[in-house]
Protein backbone atom coordinates (compact mmCIF):
# COMPACT_ATOMS: atom_id res chain seq x y z
CA UNK A 1 0.00 0.00 0.00
CA UNK A 2 1.74 3.37 -1.17
CA UNK A 3 1.58 6.26 0.90
CA UNK A 4 -1.01 8.45 -0.43
CA UNK A 5 -3.65 4.91 -0.29
CA UNK A 6 -2.70 4.54 3.30
CA UNK A 7 -3.52 7.86 3.91
CA UNK A 8 -6.90 7.96 2.66
CA UNK A 9 -7.28 4.76 3.97
CA UNK A 10 -7.34 5.96 7.68
CA UNK A 11 -9.08 8.93 6.81
CA UNK A 12 -11.90 7.25 5.61
CA UNK A 13 -11.97 4.93 8.72
CA UNK A 14 -12.18 8.34 11.14
CA UNK A 15 -14.55 9.36 9.01
CA UNK A 16 -16.84 6.53 9.24
CA UNK A 17 -16.55 7.19 13.10
CA UNK A 18 -17.48 10.95 12.45
CA UNK A 19 -20.62 9.91 10.37
CA UNK A 20 -21.55 7.46 13.28
CA UNK A 21 -21.23 10.18 15.99
CA UNK A 22 -23.32 12.76 13.82
CA UNK A 23 -26.26 10.03 12.76
CA UNK A 24 -26.50 9.46 16.31
CA UNK A 25 -27.32 13.27 17.22
CA UNK A 26 -29.02 13.90 14.30
CA UNK A 27 -26.47 16.61 13.39
CA UNK A 28 -26.26 17.05 9.42
CA UNK A 29 -22.89 18.19 8.93
CA UNK A 30 -22.46 19.64 5.00
CA UNK A 31 -19.03 20.36 3.78
CA UNK A 32 -18.69 23.25 1.87
CA UNK A 33 -16.02 23.34 -0.85
CA UNK A 34 -15.24 25.85 -3.63
CA UNK A 35 -12.23 27.96 -5.03
CA UNK A 36 -11.44 31.22 -3.03
CA UNK A 37 -13.38 34.08 -3.94
CA UNK A 38 -16.53 32.50 -4.80
CA UNK A 39 -18.68 33.73 -1.52
CA UNK A 40 -18.63 30.90 0.51
CA UNK A 41 -18.47 33.25 3.76
CA UNK A 42 -20.96 35.51 2.60
CA UNK A 43 -22.98 32.47 1.66
CA UNK A 44 -23.01 31.12 5.03
CA UNK A 45 -23.77 34.43 6.78
CA UNK A 46 -26.42 35.25 5.10
CA UNK A 47 -27.90 31.53 5.34
CA UNK A 48 -27.49 31.73 9.45
CA UNK A 49 -29.34 34.60 9.39
CA UNK A 50 -32.10 33.13 7.58
CA UNK A 51 -32.05 29.90 8.86
CA UNK A 52 -31.33 30.31 13.06
CA UNK A 53 -35.01 30.93 13.20
CA UNK A 54 -35.92 27.18 12.02
CA UNK A 55 -32.84 25.36 13.12
CA UNK A 56 -29.70 25.51 15.26
CA UNK A 57 -26.80 26.43 13.30
CA UNK A 58 -22.77 26.06 13.69
CA UNK A 59 -19.58 26.47 11.47
CA UNK A 60 -15.89 25.08 11.89
CA UNK A 61 -13.93 27.29 9.34
CA UNK A 62 -11.23 26.10 7.58
CA UNK A 63 -8.23 28.61 6.34
CA UNK A 64 -4.33 28.22 6.13
CA UNK A 65 -4.13 31.31 8.08
CA UNK A 66 -5.86 33.89 10.06
CA UNK A 67 -9.29 34.00 11.62
CA UNK A 68 -10.80 36.70 9.38
CA UNK A 69 -13.64 34.51 8.07
CA UNK A 70 -14.83 32.99 11.79
CA UNK A 71 -15.06 36.29 13.36
CA UNK A 72 -17.47 37.24 9.93
CA UNK A 73 -19.09 34.28 11.23
CA UNK A 74 -19.24 35.43 14.97
CA UNK A 75 -20.86 38.23 14.11
CA UNK A 76 -23.71 36.51 13.08
CA UNK A 77 -24.33 35.14 16.61
CA UNK A 78 -23.56 31.46 15.55
CA UNK A 79 -20.70 29.26 17.12
CA UNK A 80 -17.57 29.13 15.25
CA UNK A 81 -14.79 27.01 15.09
CA UNK A 82 -11.52 27.86 13.34
CA UNK A 83 -9.02 25.23 12.08
CA UNK A 84 -6.06 26.60 10.41
CA UNK A 85 -3.50 24.57 8.24
CA UNK A 86 -0.88 25.96 8.01
CA UNK A 87 0.48 24.93 4.62
CA UNK A 88 -2.31 21.79 4.35
CA UNK A 89 -4.59 22.61 1.58
CA UNK A 90 -7.84 20.77 2.55
CA UNK A 91 -9.53 19.61 6.12
CA UNK A 92 -9.69 15.93 6.79
CA UNK A 93 -11.70 14.04 9.43
CA UNK A 94 -9.65 14.11 12.06
CA UNK A 95 -9.47 17.93 12.37
CA UNK A 96 -13.43 17.68 11.88
CA UNK A 97 -13.52 15.20 14.79
CA UNK A 98 -11.59 17.94 16.97
CA UNK A 99 -13.76 20.69 15.55
CA UNK A 100 -16.65 18.81 16.91
CA UNK A 101 -15.11 17.83 20.04
CA UNK A 102 -14.51 22.29 20.93
CA UNK A 103 -17.32 23.45 19.20
CA UNK A 104 -20.35 20.77 20.50
CA UNK A 105 -23.12 21.28 18.09
CA UNK A 106 -26.78 20.19 19.77
CA UNK A 107 -28.59 17.61 18.72
CA UNK A 108 -30.84 17.80 15.79
CA UNK A 109 -28.86 20.86 14.27
CA UNK A 110 -27.07 21.66 11.05
CA UNK A 111 -23.18 21.90 10.91
CA UNK A 112 -21.25 24.09 7.94
CA UNK A 113 -17.74 22.87 7.36
CA UNK A 114 -15.97 25.99 5.19
CA UNK A 115 -13.45 23.79 3.85
CA UNK A 116 -10.22 25.75 2.52
CA UNK A 117 -10.75 27.32 -0.54
CA UNK A 118 -9.18 24.71 -3.47
CA UNK A 119 -10.51 23.09 -6.36
CA UNK A 120 -8.32 20.14 -5.91
CA UNK A 121 -7.55 18.75 -2.81
CA UNK A 122 -10.61 19.29 -0.46
CA UNK A 123 -12.47 16.22 -3.04
CA UNK A 124 -10.14 13.30 -2.08
CA UNK A 125 -10.85 13.65 1.75
CA UNK A 126 -14.32 12.22 3.42
CA UNK A 127 -14.85 13.98 6.30
CA UNK A 128 -17.84 12.18 7.68
CA UNK A 129 -20.23 14.69 6.15
CA UNK A 130 -23.81 14.39 5.01
CA UNK A 131 -23.47 16.38 1.47
CA UNK A 132 -20.85 18.06 -0.32
CA UNK A 133 -21.51 21.26 -1.67
CA UNK A 134 -19.63 22.71 -4.17
CA UNK A 135 -19.88 26.64 -4.51
CA UNK A 136 -18.80 28.26 -7.86
CA UNK A 137 -19.55 31.91 -8.90
CA UNK A 138 -20.15 32.83 -12.31
CA UNK A 139 -17.50 35.26 -12.16
CA UNK A 140 -15.27 32.48 -12.24
CA UNK A 141 -16.10 31.13 -15.84
CA UNK A 142 -17.83 28.17 -17.18
CA UNK A 143 -15.00 26.03 -17.60
CA UNK A 144 -14.59 24.79 -13.71
CA UNK A 145 -16.50 21.97 -13.84
CA UNK A 146 -14.26 20.85 -17.22
CA UNK A 147 -11.10 21.87 -15.38
CA UNK A 148 -11.64 20.24 -11.89
CA UNK A 149 -13.69 17.35 -12.93
CA UNK A 150 -12.61 15.35 -9.36
CA UNK A 151 -14.41 18.32 -7.42
CA UNK A 152 -17.81 18.55 -8.91
CA UNK A 153 -17.78 14.44 -9.44
CA UNK A 154 -18.76 14.38 -5.74
CA UNK A 155 -20.81 17.11 -5.14
CA UNK A 156 -24.25 16.50 -4.22
CA UNK A 157 -25.26 20.56 -4.65
CA UNK A 158 -23.96 22.46 -6.98
CA UNK A 159 -24.25 26.33 -5.88
CA UNK A 160 -23.50 28.58 -8.88
CA UNK A 161 -23.52 31.85 -6.42
CA UNK A 162 -22.95 35.81 -7.87
CA UNK A 163 -26.32 35.32 -10.50
CA UNK A 164 -26.23 38.86 -10.32
CA UNK A 165 -23.54 39.83 -12.45
CA UNK A 166 -24.35 37.81 -14.80
CA UNK A 167 -24.90 40.66 -17.36
CA UNK A 168 -20.78 41.96 -16.44
CA UNK A 169 -19.66 38.30 -17.45
CA UNK A 170 -19.22 35.93 -20.51
CA UNK A 171 -20.79 33.22 -19.15
CA UNK A 172 -23.95 31.75 -20.28
CA UNK A 173 -25.41 29.93 -17.08
CA UNK A 174 -27.02 27.15 -19.15
CA UNK A 175 -23.56 26.07 -20.45
CA UNK A 176 -21.88 26.72 -17.08
CA UNK A 177 -25.14 23.75 -15.56
CA UNK A 178 -24.62 21.91 -18.61
CA UNK A 179 -20.84 21.63 -17.84
CA UNK A 180 -21.51 20.95 -14.08
CA UNK A 181 -24.00 17.67 -15.33
CA UNK A 182 -21.48 16.62 -17.64
CA UNK A 183 -19.23 15.83 -14.96
CA UNK A 184 -21.78 14.62 -12.61
CA UNK A 185 -24.79 13.50 -14.18
CA UNK A 186 -28.12 14.68 -12.57
CA UNK A 187 -26.37 16.57 -9.83
CA UNK A 188 -28.59 19.20 -8.64
CA UNK A 189 -27.70 22.44 -9.39
CA UNK A 190 -28.72 25.91 -7.74
CA UNK A 191 -28.61 29.14 -8.89
CA UNK A 192 -28.40 32.08 -6.17
CA UNK A 193 -26.99 35.70 -5.33
CA UNK A 194 -26.56 36.43 -1.84
CA UNK A 195 -26.14 40.11 -2.73
CA UNK A 196 -29.62 40.41 -3.86
CA UNK A 197 -31.31 37.05 -2.35
CA UNK A 198 -32.29 35.57 -5.47
CA UNK A 199 -32.30 31.59 -4.98
CA UNK A 200 -31.80 31.51 -1.26
CA UNK A 201 -35.02 30.47 -0.42
CA UNK A 202 -34.38 27.04 -2.47
CA UNK A 203 -31.07 26.82 -0.81
CA UNK A 204 -32.59 26.96 2.69
CA UNK A 205 -35.29 25.07 1.88
CA UNK A 206 -32.36 22.26 0.51
CA UNK A 207 -31.39 22.34 3.95
CA UNK A 208 -34.07 22.00 5.94
CA UNK A 209 -34.74 18.42 4.52
CA UNK A 210 -31.13 17.31 4.29
CA UNK A 211 -30.34 13.88 6.10
CA UNK A 212 -28.00 13.35 8.66
CA UNK A 213 -26.87 10.41 7.01
CA UNK A 214 -24.64 10.87 3.31
CA UNK A 215 -27.05 9.91 0.67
Amino acid sequence: MDIETALLAKNDHLAGHNRAWLAERGIVALNLMSSPGSGKTSLLARTIAELTPSRPVSVIEGDQETRIDAERIRSTGAPVVQINTGAGCHLDADMLARGLAELRPPDGSLVFVENVGNLVCPALFDLGEAARIVVVSVTEGEDKPLKYPQMFSVADLVLINKVDLLPYVDVQLPRLVAHCRAVRPGVRVLPLSVTTGEGMAAWCDWLLTCDPVRR
